[in-house]
Order: C-alpha cells, then sequence, then structure tokens
C-alpha cells in the first residue's frame, strides 16, 4: 500500500520526516521524534494530522504526569461527596470515570493523530507503563470491568527533548527519527513559508547574524528555529533595515531585539563581555 506523502503549506517537512511519518505508518508504530527545543516537533504532529485530515489528540506531559492519567482517572473523592449528599447517581460508577486522551483515541470511530508531547518531563517508568497500550491498543478499567480496545489504530506522534534517556523496551516499540538542526537551505525555507515578503537583504543579514550567534562558544542555550522566526517578525514589525544587523565581525556588537534570541542573563552578558573585548582589542590595534 503506497501512503500518501503528508504536504504543508505551514510547515517544512523534509525527504527524511516524510519517510520516517511513512514508516510509522506502515509499520503501525508510534513515531519518537527528538530534537532542540523549537525545532518543531510540536508542529509537526499538528501538521501531520492537517495534512491527513484527521482530528488531533493532544496529552502533554508534565514532571507529574503517570501513565494512567491518558487512559482514564477514576473521581473517587466526587463519588465520596455525592455519596455523602444522597445523589443516586453515585450507584453508577461510570459517572466517576474521566476518560483520557488514549481512551478517546480508541473509542473514536475515525483514525485520529494522538500527540504524546515532552515524554522525557515524566517520571523514568512513565514509558514502561505504556508499553502494552501502545503496543496492543487496548487496556482494562479495573473499576468497570471493561476491556477498552482501538477501534482504529491511532497515528501516534511522540516528542522528546532528551531531557533523559527513555527506556529499551520502550524505544523497541517505537520509530524514531531525530529532527536534525536546519542547515542554511532549509531553513531558508522555513523563514520563506513563515514570511514570504521578506526582502531578501534582511534574510540574508538576520540568518548570518543567526548562525553566527550559535556558534559562539560557552552559549548556555543556543536559539532555535521558533525563536528565529520571532525576530524576525520583531525586526519586520519595527522595520529595521538590514544594515542595522550587519558586522564584520558577529561578535562586535550585540544584536538588535536580541531577547527573543538570548534567553538568559548570562548569555547575554557572555555576549556583552565579547563586544567589549572586541572594542578593547580594536583600539590597540
Amino acid at each position: 500500500m503506497k501512503l500518501t506523502e503528508i504536504t504543508s503549506e505551514d510547515y517544512v517537512i523534509t525527504d527524511d520526516l516524510q519517510l520516517a511519518i511513512r514508516a510509522a505508518r506502515t509499520l503501525g508504530k508510534p513515531l519518537l521524534v527528538k530534537g532542540e527545543p523549537g525545532t518543531g516537533k510540536t508542529q509537526l504532529a499538528i501538521e501531520v494530522a492537517k495534512a491527513l485530515d484527521m482530528p488531533l489528540l493532544q496529552w502533554h506531559i508534565k514532571s507529574t504526569t503517570k501513565a494512567h492519567h491518558g487512559l482514564y482517572e477514576y473521581d473517587a473523592v466526587s463519588r465520596l461527596r455525592d455519596s455523602q449528599l444522597g445523589d443516586d447517581k453515585v450507584k453508577n460508577i461510570d459517572n466517576y470515570i474521566v476518560p483520557g486522551t488514549l481512551w478517546q483515541a480508541f473509542a473514536s470511530d475515525h483514525q485520529n493523530v494522538v500527540l504524546i508531547d515532552e515524554i522525557d518531563k515524566a517520571d523514568i517508568e512513565f514509558p514502561n507503563d505504556l508499553l502494552q497500550e501502545l503496543d496492543r491498543m487496548e487496556f482494562f478499567v479495573h473499576e468497570t470491568q471493561q476491556l477498552i480496545k482501538a477501534n482504529h489504530r491511532p497515528l501516534v506522534i511522540i516528542t522528546s527533548n532528551n531531557e533523559k534517556e527513555l527506556p529499551d523496551a520502550f524505544l523497541r516499540r517505537c520509530f524514531f527519527h531525530y529532527i536534525a538542526f536546519p542547515d542554511d537551505s532549509t531553513m531558508r525555507k522555513i523563514v520563506n513559508v513563515h514570511y514570504p515578503d521578506l526582502k531578501k537583504n534582511l534574510l540574508e543579514a538576520s540568518l548570518k547574524v543567526f548562525f553566527d550567534l550559535r556558534d559562539v562558544p560557552g552559549l548556555k542555550k543556543k536559539p532555535s528555529t521558533s525563536e528565529l522566526l520571532d525576530w524576525i517578525k520583531l525586526l519586520v514589525a519595527e522595520d529595521l533595515p538590514a544594515d542595522v544587523l550587519q558586522a564584520d565581525n558577529p561578535r562586535s556588537l550585540i544584536p538588535k531585539l536580541h531577547g527573543a534570541l538570548l534567553k538568559n542573563e548570562q548569555d547575554v552578558q557572555l555576549f556583552e563581555r565579547l563586544v567589549f573585548m572586541h572594542k578593547k582589542n580594536n583600539a590597540r590595534s
């Protein structure tokens, strides 16, 4: 079966990413996507759902998230309160079972795209606790003695920022793809998608500053693709000419509106020191 190519007017899907999506769909396995923060991992799921005309269900993971939250939650507190008030609905336990994201996907009459976003934020046992559910596409509700099976296997996209290692048993059940940081050519395509009317000289100047900044040694947090797009939006809004960004040496000035690119005081101070040293060396020569 030849699968339809994923296309998007709002997102640059590279050939290798296109291949990864097809592979995950063919195997019926979750697509595990890693990459630097800001490289569009979350947006990928949104664009895939849009391109395939499928509903998107999103499960954003926090440090306190447990695997069962994605299946269902039993609201025992509400049931106890209702029993104290003499409410008749306590007789039916179904009234206190709240379906989670995976239950909603399994119960759907249509195939869904399910985003499990930033899985590495959760406890280390979290991925292992979802092994059977994602593999067999079913789970058991103990309170109602009910087996929930997927009507249609959803396309599951899992993102990770690599904050912690994921268990081998979990990795075996996924198709893996690493979104490499865009090179100059790919970045130009990304910028063009968002700012098709951007002046060429501003594009050239902003990309030079951006990539030069990422190459500065010692940066605690390198600026990401999403931050570049925010920065360009500000440059356009402020109607800044390209020549205010241009410099022979990237360390000779702090970029205009650098707060869109440098996100902590250590990196700002580092860049200020580099600019100071550059000016000092120029004064001596």
